[in-house]
Protein backbone atom coordinates (compact mmCIF):
# COMPACT_ATOMS: atom_id res chain seq x y z
CA UNK A 1 0.00 0.00 0.00
CA UNK A 2 1.04 3.54 -0.51
CA UNK A 3 1.73 5.56 2.24
CA UNK A 4 3.20 8.78 3.69
CA UNK A 5 6.31 8.49 6.03
CA UNK A 6 8.72 10.70 7.39
CA UNK A 7 11.99 9.88 9.28
CA UNK A 8 13.53 13.16 10.30
CA UNK A 9 11.73 15.97 11.71
CA UNK A 10 11.73 18.89 9.95
CA UNK A 11 9.80 20.92 7.05
CA UNK A 12 7.16 19.01 5.23
CA UNK A 13 9.87 17.92 2.75
CA UNK A 14 10.94 15.22 4.97
CA UNK A 15 7.46 13.65 3.69
CA UNK A 16 7.71 10.47 1.32
CA UNK A 17 5.22 8.25 -0.20
CA UNK A 18 6.24 4.66 -0.23
CA UNK A 19 4.76 1.41 -1.03
CA UNK A 20 4.62 -0.88 2.45
CA UNK A 21 3.42 -3.73 3.24
CA UNK A 22 -0.38 -3.55 3.83
CA UNK A 23 -1.82 -4.32 7.72
CA UNK A 24 -3.29 -7.19 8.63
CA UNK A 25 -5.78 -7.08 11.20
CA UNK A 26 -5.52 -8.57 15.49
CA UNK A 27 -8.47 -10.32 16.51
CA UNK A 28 -9.95 -7.34 18.00
CA UNK A 29 -8.93 -5.03 14.93
CA UNK A 30 -10.86 -3.75 11.86
CA UNK A 31 -8.69 -2.88 8.75
CA UNK A 32 -10.13 0.36 7.10
CA UNK A 33 -9.36 1.01 3.77
CA UNK A 34 -9.06 5.25 3.90
CA UNK A 35 -10.45 7.18 1.87
CA UNK A 36 -10.44 10.49 3.12
CA UNK A 37 -7.86 12.06 5.87
CA UNK A 38 -7.02 15.40 7.37
CA UNK A 39 -3.88 17.84 8.66
CA UNK A 40 -4.62 18.99 11.90
CA UNK A 41 -1.86 20.80 13.92
CA UNK A 42 -0.82 17.73 15.85
CA UNK A 43 0.38 16.31 12.58
CA UNK A 44 2.36 19.29 11.29
CA UNK A 45 3.76 19.95 15.21
CA UNK A 46 5.00 15.74 15.59
CA UNK A 47 6.31 15.92 11.93
CA UNK A 48 8.50 19.62 13.29
CA UNK A 49 8.87 18.15 16.58
CA UNK A 50 7.29 21.65 17.60
CA UNK A 51 7.20 21.95 21.11
CA UNK A 52 10.45 20.24 21.91
CA UNK A 53 8.23 17.83 24.24
CA UNK A 54 7.22 15.91 20.88
CA UNK A 55 11.01 14.55 20.49
CA UNK A 56 10.11 13.14 24.29
CA UNK A 57 7.41 11.58 23.01
CA UNK A 58 8.19 10.14 19.52
CA UNK A 59 11.87 9.86 19.68
CA UNK A 60 14.53 12.54 20.64
CA UNK A 61 16.69 12.79 17.19
CA UNK A 62 14.59 11.29 14.73
CA UNK A 63 11.00 9.67 14.59
CA UNK A 64 11.01 6.45 16.24
CA UNK A 65 7.24 5.31 17.65
CA UNK A 66 5.54 7.54 14.50
CA UNK A 67 6.33 7.62 11.04
CA UNK A 68 2.97 7.46 9.39
CA UNK A 69 1.35 10.97 10.87
CA UNK A 70 -2.58 11.38 10.20
CA UNK A 71 -4.55 11.81 13.54
CA UNK A 72 -8.12 10.86 12.01
CA UNK A 73 -9.84 9.20 9.07
CA UNK A 74 -13.21 8.35 7.40
CA UNK A 75 -13.23 4.66 4.81
CA UNK A 76 -14.31 1.42 4.30
CA UNK A 77 -13.82 -1.85 6.33
CA UNK A 78 -12.72 -3.85 4.32
CA UNK A 79 -11.81 -7.21 6.65
CA UNK A 80 -12.46 -8.02 10.78
CA UNK A 81 -10.55 -9.74 13.20
CA UNK A 82 -12.19 -12.76 14.28
CA UNK A 83 -13.35 -11.57 17.22
CA UNK A 84 -15.00 -8.21 16.31
CA UNK A 85 -18.77 -7.98 16.94
CA UNK A 86 -19.00 -4.20 16.41
CA UNK A 87 -18.49 -3.69 12.82
CA UNK A 88 -18.52 -5.78 9.44
CA UNK A 89 -17.24 -5.65 6.51
CA UNK A 90 -18.49 -2.43 3.79
CA UNK A 91 -19.08 -0.44 6.57
CA UNK A 92 -18.57 3.24 6.20
CA UNK A 93 -16.45 4.71 9.71
CA UNK A 94 -15.13 7.66 10.73
CA UNK A 95 -12.27 7.27 13.21
CA UNK A 96 -9.63 9.27 15.60
CA UNK A 97 -6.46 7.09 15.56
CA UNK A 98 -5.53 8.41 18.69
CA UNK A 99 -1.54 9.20 19.40
CA UNK A 100 -0.82 5.98 17.11
CA UNK A 101 -1.65 8.01 14.31
CA UNK A 102 -1.31 6.05 10.57
CA UNK A 103 -4.21 7.45 8.76
CA UNK A 104 -1.20 9.22 5.64
CA UNK A 105 -2.18 5.87 4.05
CA UNK A 106 -3.91 3.25 2.23
CA UNK A 107 -5.52 0.96 5.05
CA UNK A 108 -5.25 1.45 8.84
CA UNK A 109 -6.03 -1.40 11.58
CA UNK A 110 -8.10 -0.06 14.48
CA UNK A 111 -9.15 -1.73 17.20
CA UNK A 112 -13.03 -2.00 17.51
CA UNK A 113 -12.66 -0.47 20.83
CA UNK A 114 -11.24 2.51 20.08
CA UNK A 115 -12.57 6.10 19.06
CA UNK A 116 -14.55 4.57 15.52
CA UNK A 117 -17.57 4.44 15.03
CA UNK A 118 -20.33 4.11 12.00
CA UNK A 119 -20.02 7.50 9.54
CA UNK A 120 -22.76 10.16 9.83
CA UNK A 121 -25.42 9.33 7.23
CA UNK A 122 -25.47 12.46 5.89
CA UNK A 123 -21.40 13.37 5.90
CA UNK A 124 -19.65 12.08 3.15
CA UNK A 125 -15.90 10.65 3.58
CA UNK A 126 -14.40 14.17 3.63
CA UNK A 127 -16.48 15.84 5.87
CA UNK A 128 -16.72 12.98 7.81
CA UNK A 129 -13.07 12.58 8.63
CA UNK A 130 -12.81 16.12 9.75
CA UNK A 131 -14.82 15.23 13.01
CA UNK A 132 -12.99 13.00 14.94
CA UNK A 133 -10.18 15.50 16.25
CA UNK A 134 -12.14 18.88 16.25
CA UNK A 135 -15.11 17.25 16.96
CA UNK A 136 -14.30 15.60 20.34
CA UNK A 137 -11.90 18.16 21.46
CA UNK A 138 -14.55 20.86 21.23
CA UNK A 139 -16.46 18.72 23.13
CA UNK A 140 -14.39 17.36 25.52
CA UNK A 141 -13.46 20.85 26.86
CA UNK A 142 -16.85 22.38 26.92
CA UNK A 143 -17.99 19.27 29.12
CA UNK A 144 -14.94 19.97 31.23
CA UNK A 145 -16.28 23.34 31.62
CA UNK A 146 -19.56 21.97 32.33
CA UNK A 147 -21.55 24.08 29.76
CA UNK A 148 -24.94 23.96 29.99
CA UNK A 149 -28.52 25.71 28.46
CA UNK A 150 -28.41 29.30 29.54
CA UNK A 151 -24.45 30.25 29.89
CA UNK A 152 -22.81 33.06 28.11
CA UNK A 153 -19.71 31.48 26.44
CA UNK A 154 -16.82 32.40 24.96
CA UNK A 155 -15.07 30.82 22.12
CA UNK A 156 -11.29 32.29 21.15
CA UNK A 157 -10.04 31.06 17.96
CA UNK A 158 -13.46 30.16 16.22
CA UNK A 159 -12.58 29.75 13.07
CA UNK A 160 -10.30 26.58 13.24
CA UNK A 161 -11.25 23.07 13.66
CA UNK A 162 -11.80 22.76 17.34
CA UNK A 163 -13.27 26.32 17.16
CA UNK A 164 -16.08 25.56 14.30
CA UNK A 165 -17.47 22.94 15.81
CA UNK A 166 -17.11 24.55 19.46
CA UNK A 167 -19.02 27.17 18.09
CA UNK A 168 -21.86 24.76 17.22
CA UNK A 169 -21.98 22.82 20.19
CA UNK A 170 -22.27 25.63 22.18
CA UNK A 171 -25.61 26.40 20.51
CA UNK A 172 -26.93 23.00 20.64
CA UNK A 173 -26.32 22.80 24.42
CA UNK A 174 -28.44 25.99 24.67
CA UNK A 175 -25.37 28.53 25.65
CA UNK A 176 -25.11 32.20 24.16
CA UNK A 177 -22.06 32.03 22.19
CA UNK A 178 -19.68 34.74 21.49
CA UNK A 179 -16.64 34.08 19.29
CA UNK A 180 -13.69 35.84 18.82
CA UNK A 181 -12.16 35.51 14.92
CA UNK A 182 -10.41 37.64 12.44
CA UNK A 183 -11.67 40.01 9.65
CA UNK A 184 -12.04 37.35 6.92
CA UNK A 185 -13.89 34.92 8.99
CA UNK A 186 -16.30 36.42 10.59
CA UNK A 187 -19.31 35.83 8.34
CA UNK A 188 -18.28 31.97 8.39
CA UNK A 189 -18.66 32.09 11.87
CA UNK A 190 -21.99 34.12 12.33
CA UNK A 191 -23.29 31.34 9.62
CA UNK A 192 -22.16 29.13 12.14
CA UNK A 193 -24.81 29.99 14.61
CA UNK A 194 -22.43 32.29 16.53
CA UNK A 195 -25.07 35.25 18.56
CA UNK A 196 -21.87 37.49 18.79
CA UNK A 197 -18.36 38.00 17.11
CA UNK A 198 -15.65 39.97 18.21
CA UNK A 199 -13.12 40.68 15.06
CA UNK A 200 -9.57 40.63 17.17
CA UNK A 201 -8.21 42.59 14.58
CA UNK A 202 -10.45 45.76 15.14
CA UNK A 203 -11.12 45.58 19.26
CA UNK A 204 -9.65 43.60 22.00
CA UNK A 205 -12.12 40.91 23.08
CA UNK A 206 -10.60 41.33 26.99
CA UNK A 207 -11.76 45.08 26.89
CA UNK A 208 -16.01 44.07 26.93
CA UNK A 209 -18.39 44.58 29.17
CA UNK A 210 -19.96 41.48 28.95
CA UNK A 211 -19.15 38.29 31.47
CA UNK A 212 -18.80 34.64 30.89
CA UNK A 213 -19.67 31.55 32.18
CA UNK A 214 -17.51 29.67 30.12
CA UNK A 215 -14.48 31.05 28.21
CA UNK A 216 -12.51 28.32 25.79
CA UNK A 217 -9.30 29.57 23.72
CA UNK A 218 -9.53 26.76 21.33
CA UNK A 219 -6.46 28.07 19.59
CA UNK A 220 -3.85 27.83 22.70
CA UNK A 221 -2.84 31.25 21.99
CA UNK A 222 -4.48 33.64 24.96
CA UNK A 223 -4.29 32.74 28.96
CA UNK A 224 -6.61 32.49 32.09
CA UNK A 225 -4.88 35.79 33.19
CA UNK A 226 -5.52 37.68 30.08
CA UNK A 227 -9.36 36.58 30.31
CA UNK A 228 -9.94 36.41 34.28
CA UNK A 229 -11.45 40.07 34.07
CA UNK A 230 -14.59 38.68 31.43
CA UNK A 231 -15.00 35.41 33.70
CA UNK A 232 -18.20 35.98 36.01
CA UNK A 233 -17.18 34.58 39.81
CA UNK A 234 -17.33 31.16 39.35
CA UNK A 235 -16.43 31.21 35.75
CA UNK A 236 -14.46 28.40 33.87
CA UNK A 237 -11.45 28.86 31.60
CA UNK A 238 -10.28 26.04 29.74
CA UNK A 239 -7.67 25.87 26.62
CA UNK A 240 -6.41 23.58 24.37
CA UNK A 241 -3.05 23.38 25.99
CA UNK A 242 -5.01 21.25 29.06
CA UNK A 243 -6.38 17.80 28.61
CA UNK A 244 -10.40 17.63 27.40
CA UNK A 245 -12.87 15.29 29.03
CA UNK A 246 -13.06 11.96 27.32
CA UNK A 247 -16.11 9.57 26.99
CA UNK A 248 -15.66 6.45 24.66
CA UNK A 249 -19.27 7.28 23.59
CA UNK A 250 -18.60 10.96 22.59
CA UNK A 251 -18.06 9.55 18.81
CA UNK A 252 -21.31 8.51 18.71
CA UNK A 253 -22.81 11.96 20.36
CA UNK A 254 -21.54 13.56 17.48
CA UNK A 255 -22.81 11.32 15.10
CA UNK A 256 -26.67 12.01 16.50
CA UNK A 257 -25.84 15.39 16.38
CA UNK A 258 -24.77 15.58 13.28
CA UNK A 259 -27.55 13.24 11.39
CA UNK A 260 -29.97 15.94 13.71
CA UNK A 261 -28.85 18.56 11.06
CA UNK A 262 -27.10 20.58 14.58
CA UNK A 263 -23.77 19.95 13.31
CA UNK A 264 -21.80 20.74 10.54
CA UNK A 265 -17.77 20.67 9.60
CA UNK A 266 -16.15 23.42 7.56
CA UNK A 267 -13.74 22.40 4.90
CA UNK A 268 -10.90 25.17 3.36
CA UNK A 269 -9.02 23.08 1.27
CA UNK A 270 -8.83 19.59 -0.09
CA UNK A 271 -5.63 18.27 -1.34
CA UNK A 272 -4.60 14.52 -3.00
CA UNK A 273 -2.20 12.41 -1.34
CA UNK A 274 0.58 13.15 -3.84
CA UNK A 275 0.08 17.07 -2.73
CA UNK A 276 0.47 16.23 1.08
CA UNK A 277 3.67 18.47 1.82
CA UNK A 278 1.47 21.44 -0.18
CA UNK A 279 -1.34 20.64 2.63
CA UNK A 280 1.37 20.63 5.22
CA UNK A 281 2.79 23.75 4.10
CA UNK A 282 -0.99 25.41 4.08
CA UNK A 283 -1.91 24.44 7.62
CA UNK A 284 1.60 25.11 9.09
CA UNK A 285 0.61 29.19 8.00
CA UNK A 286 -1.93 29.23 10.31
CA UNK A 287 -4.61 30.51 7.94
CA UNK A 288 -6.98 27.73 7.58
CA UNK A 289 -10.99 27.81 7.83
CA UNK A 290 -12.05 24.82 9.50
CA UNK A 291 -10.14 21.84 8.16
CA UNK A 292 -7.83 20.62 5.35
CA UNK A 293 -8.54 17.46 3.60
CA UNK A 294 -6.51 15.19 2.46
CA UNK A 295 -8.17 12.78 0.00
CA UNK A 296 -6.84 9.09 -0.52
CA UNK A 297 -9.53 7.78 -2.61
CA UNK A 298 -10.37 10.29 -5.31
CA UNK A 299 -13.43 9.03 -6.95
CA UNK A 300 -15.65 8.68 -3.74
Amino acid sequence: MKAVIYEKYGTPDVLEIRNILKPIPKDNEVLVKIYSTTVSAGDWRLRKADPFVARLFNGLFKPKKVKILGFELAGIIEEVGRKVTNFKIEDSVFASCGLKFGAYAEYKCLPQDDLIAIKPSNMTFDEAATVPIGGLTALGFLKKAGVTNGQNILIYGASGSVGTFAVQLGKYFGANVTAVCSTANVNLIKSLGADNVLDYTREDFTKQETRFDIIFDAVGKTSKSACKNLLKPNGRYVSVKGSPDKNPNDLEFLKRVIESGKLKTVIDKRYKLEQIREAHNYVETHHKKGNVVVKIVENQ
